[in-house]
């Protein structure tokens, strides 16, 4: 019992990770004497390497449906391969239920350029140049869970390569590079 009271400590001190408050919610339920009033909190966590998660807790106190957004958030990490630990490795776009956002990889010093919910997740990731349009659904749940759904399809140069057996050049090649040596030969 001893062990698991320091892995839970050692867990919620761990500075790895920086999380975001994106949305708090009041929620009222009407009983006989009244209402109850709840809350419900939206997390967004990552190590700002590469990894990052989201969570969302309901509570009868705000500091409370924190700590469980946050917990969630924590179980549910993604990685993301980053570009030069920047940007993304292309475009791409995500959508869940009427949400749909669209994200493209940046120059050096663009900076996030991105809305609410969006830019949570960006910073959270640690990208710092990447530009991105929400489309549709303006709720933060949706749009949230539309970034994850664009991220997870990312995918780095040599994870291609390897799964292709080509060699990392090969697959970063332009066209007109790759057809000018066909026509060489």
């Amino acid at each position: 019992m001893a062990e698991r009271d320091n892995r839970r400590r050692d867990r919620d001190e761990n500075p790895e990770f920086a999380d975001r408050l994106v949305a708090i919610n009041r929620v009222s339920k009407t009983v006989k004497g009244g209402k109850r009033f709840g809350f419900a909190a939206l997390v967004v966590v990552g190590d700002q390497k590469g990894r990052v998660g989201f969570g969302k807790g309901k509570a009868k106190e705000v500091p409370e449906a924190i700590r469980k957004a946050t917990e969630q958030a924590r179980r549910n990490l993604i990685r993301v391969p980053l570009r030069e630990g920047r940007t993304l490795h292309h475009d791409m776009e995500g959508r869940h239920g009427a949400g749909r956002v669209v994200m493209r990889s940046a120059p050096a010093g663009t900076g996030i350029i991105a809305g609410g919910p969006m830019r949570a997740v960006f910073e959270m990731l640690g990208l710092q140049d990447v530009v991105s349009k929400s489309l549709g659904s303006q709720n933060p749940y949706n749009m949230i869970r539309a970034t994850l759904d664009g991220l997870r399809a990312e995918q780095s140069p040599r994870a291609v390569a390897q799964r292709r057996g080509k060699k990392v050049a090969d697959i970063l090649r332009k066209p007109e590079e790759a057809s000018a040596e066909v026509a060489e030969a």
